[in-house]
């Protein structure tokens, strides 16, 4: 028993921790924004190309493959420190107060763009380099192998988990976004930067998806068309964990983890359809999610 229960903890874990990541940027930021981004899924594509091209550049000069690590870290980064303060500052923040289908229609205007850039600079071709999982290894547990950078994913998704709680509740910035989430009109009577907190919640938000698009590319790769696949994922997890919850997406990513592979076990032509079932079901349930509430509306 254990060793069918053993494998099948650990595929869930790894699937979960790639969900997590595409959907708590997804989830913070509409914690401290209130805005719906469709486009996070192709901020989370692009992390992926940029990680892919890096890596490919350090293997094409046979500079040290231990760089690749680096290069997986650098491209989240990098796509913050461009995409987040540009977007939030052009586009997003013309959004703030604005019913969900303005939101919705702009920032999918937003990611209709940001496709076709990609296309653009990086053609249509998939990328692929797994020099990171293959430096790491593989691992047997149970007569199983696995690959010692899945242990890696469901590190990385732990850590950056208890990072966001930690920054929300024992620092500063987190007092402050506290603040503005809470009542954003009482925080900027009392002289807080809520421009300043939005620019970063939001560069945090492009962060965390970008580290997801250069985490999952060793494993699947890069190609057109993940940016779309990526942001309805990432809906049905905010939506089952509740929209804004933290906590909710970890909760749930581990949920629409475990349901794909259970579905690829046993019944692997329903791979595609299980994360949405599995959201039909907690949403039938519980209509605002797991860790949602029904919570009044200034108007």
């Amino acid at each position: 028993m254990s060793n069918a229960i053993i494998p099948l903890l650990l595929d869930s874990l790894a699937s979960a921790a790639l969900i997590f990541f595409a959907a708590v940027g997804l989830t913070l930021v509409f914690s401290v924004l209130r805005v719906l981004n469709v486009a996070h899924g192709s901020l989370y594509s692009i992390g992926g190309y940029v990680a892919a091209s890096l890596c490919l550049f350090i293997a094409s000069r046979q500079l040290n493959p231990y760089l690749s690590f680096a290069a997986l870290l650098f491209s989240a980064v990098f796509v913050a420190a461009i995409f987040g303060p540009l977007i939030e500052r052009s586009l997003v923040r013309w959004t703030y107060g604005k019913s969900e289908a303005v939101q919705i229609l702009i920032t999918f205007g937003l990611f209709l763009m940001l496709e076709d850039l990609q296309r653009m600079i990086f053609g249509v071709q998939s990328f692929y380099e797994d020099a990171p999982m293959r430096l790491l290894g593989t691992l047997t547990i149970g007569g199983v192998v696995y690959l010692n950078y899945q242990i890696l994913l469901i590190g990385m998704a732990l850590l950056v988990v208890i990072s966001l709680r930690l920054l929300v509740n024992h620092t500063r910035l987190g007092r402050l976004i506290t603040a503005v989430v809470t009542d954003r009109e009482m925080a900027q009577s009392i002289g807080i930067d809520t421009n300043r907190i939005f620019i970063l919640a939001f560069s945090l938000g492009v962060f965390l998806a970008a580290l997801g698009g250069a985490l999952a590319t060793p494993t699947s790769g890069i190609a057109p068309g993940l940016g779309a696949d990526t942001m309805v994922l990432a809906f049905a997890v905010a939506a089952i964990g509740g929209l804004g919850q933290i906590e909710g997406a970890a909760v749930a990513s581990l949920i629409v983890g475990v349901a794909r592979v259970l579905a690829i076990y046993l019944v692997p032509s329903l791979d595609a359809v299980a994360p949405y079932a599995a959201m039909l079901v907690v949403l039938l349930i519980r209509p605002y999610g797991l860790f949602g509430s029904m919570t009044a509306r200034r108007i």
